[in-house]
């Protein structure tokens, strides 16, 4: 689940392996890269982590953030 922290969307994927959460994070990087949304994350092998805020709004969450939090989702 989502969660607002520090004016961020937030919220930790965890996978079987570094393949799968790597595999995640690349389709991730194609709905992104559509939206020309780019997230904050970071990736320790079968744990992601993701943080979302618009940059151009100030760095708070916006609607293009929940946008992608749910487009996020559906890649589960």
């Amino acid at each position: 689940m989502w969660q607002e922290t520090n004016n961020k969307l937030y919220r930790k994927f965890q996978f079987k392996n570094f393949s799968e959460a790597f595999a995640f994070m690349t389709r991730v990087a194609i709905e992104a890269e559509k939206m020309d949304h780019h997230p904050l994350w970071t990736n320790v092998y079968n744990t992601v982590e993701i943080w979302l805020s618009t940059h151009s709004a100030g760095d708070v969450i916006t609607n293009k953030d929940h946008k992608l939090a749910k487009q996020i989702d559906a890649l589960l």
